[in-house]
């Protein structure tokens, strides 16, 4: 009886467990919801900054404080969607998310 007690603990725990990282809870969930899949903001960043440090740099910027003027969405989608709402991430948390959505789709050293 305990064995089997101690296994259904186990598989409860393992199933209802938060494996998703903070970039998937805080960013993705979001951006599935809106139809400009997420990539499409990180190209976007990359043409204008062109640099990891200066992308990084000009989305925090935007996340923490998001206006009009740093956008880099059309006034469509701007109009569409509206301006994303300020973070509720700590500084650390933020920046972790943006290594994590960086390294998800930079393509530098990841051609042949």
């Amino acid at each position: 009886m305990v064995r089997i007690t101690l296994f259904l603990i186990l598989i409860f725990t393992f199933s209802f467990s938060n494996s998703k990282n903070i970039y998937e809870r805080n960013c993705v969930t979001c951006h599935n919801r809106i139809s400009v899949t997420i990539d499409k903001y990180f190209y976007r960043y990359l043409l204008e900054y062109s640099s990891e440090e200066e992308v990084k740099k000009a989305m925090f910027e935007f996340i923490k404080n998001p206006t009009k003027e740093k956008s880099l969405m059309s006034e469509a989608l701007i109009k569409r969607f509206g301006l994303k709402k300020k973070t509720r991430l700590s500084d650390k948390e933020l920046k972790e998310a943006l290594d994590i959505y960086w390294d998800e789709y930079n393509l530098f050293g990841k051609l042949k």
